[in-house]
């Protein structure tokens, strides 16, 4: 049944969610509305929604981290058919549809982002991410080192050096796909990224995914694995297996892409410290390959 949302109260819906997400809060489910009026289900979401975000505040007074925040009810009040989910998931690079315009919006939102603690922490630059913006597939690592922090660029020390040659072992070019991080710069000392760090950037490289639509994401390493999985486990676990992936909190503006394929293998710089590990990768890739029907390089004789 398709109910008509009051103008003005399906603004304030919008606003009230988009508060949420700067709040790091970007996950809700859809409750289905009963025979009751829409506008009366979408007054009650606000207030649900306000009590789930008040009720999430941790008492000691330590900033909420979006992993701890409760999914907020969200009822499927319509207008004409169009889900106002839908509505106010939009993000400003939604509204173009070459991707590589869509990039560089996403971009300038980031800005000269000071949301974590790593801007402050010594790092040199942004490292956003490099490569075709309507590639197939799509690299993932952890965050950019020392070589990524000069260049800018994410995989160009010798971590990249590896990434380049597995790429071409593959058949293609590093050209011909994507590669980002999920943070966008460097922690001190090449530390591990911590958990708030993933969460406060992950939501851009998820918007980039959604921009890109990859048909394969490479998870390179278990930071990047456990944060676009949102779960935890060991590396053994989350190899050898094809997830479905879709980036959250957002939605792509191609109706025909509703999500991708994600694969987990190991992160080259863990190669490079354990090289007897490279043939399991390899076997990840070429898990990889038969999905996008990739046959290899090819050998002259």
């Amino acid at each position: 049944m398709s109910y008509t949302l009051d103008p003005e109260l399906r603004r304030g819906l919008a606003a009230r969610i988009r508060y949420y997400n700067e709040m790091g809060i970007y996950d809700f489910y859809r409750r289905p509305l009963s025979d009751r009026a829409g506008e009366i289900a979408a007054a009650t979401l606000v207030d649900e929604a306000e009590i789930a975000v008040s009720a999430n505040q941790p008492e000691s007074g330590e900033e909420m981290s979006p992993r701890k925040a409760t999914a907020v009810a969200m009822p499927v009040a319509i207008q004409g058919g169009e889900d106002i989910f839908d509505l106010i998931a939009l993000k400003p690079e939604q509204s173009v549809s070459d991707p590589g315009k869509a990039l560089k919006i996403i971009r300038k939102d980031l800005g000269d982002c000071t949301r974590c603690v790593l801007h402050k922490q010594g790092r040199k630059q942004i490292v956003f991410g490099v490569g075709n913006p309507k590639a197939e597939l799509m690299f993932v690592g952890e965050g950019p080192g020392a070589d990524e922090d000069a260049q800018g660029e994410p995989f160009v020390g010798r971590a990249g050096q590896l990434l380049n040659n597995m790429i071409k072992a593959m058949g293609i070019e590093r050209e011909q796909v994507y590669i980002a991080n999920i943070v966008k710069c460097r922690p001190p000392g090449n530390r591990t990224p911590e958990r708030e760090e993933c969460a406060t950037c992950s939501p851009f490289l998820m918007r980039q995914i959604a921009v890109i639509k990859p048909k394969v994401v490479v998870a390179l390493g278990a930071v990047a694995a456990k944060t676009l999985l949102a779960m935890s486990a060991s590396m053994a676990q989350l190899r050898g297996r094809f997830y479905d992936f879709r980036p959250a909190g957002v939605r792509s503006n191609d109706p025909d892409w509703d999500g991708c394929k994600l694969a987990v293998t190991y992160h080259p710089a863990f190669l490079l410290r354990d090289p007897r590990q490279k043939g399991e990768a390899w076997k990840d890739l070429q898990m990889v390959m038969k999905e996008l029907g990739m046959k290899g390089p090819k050998i002259n004789s």
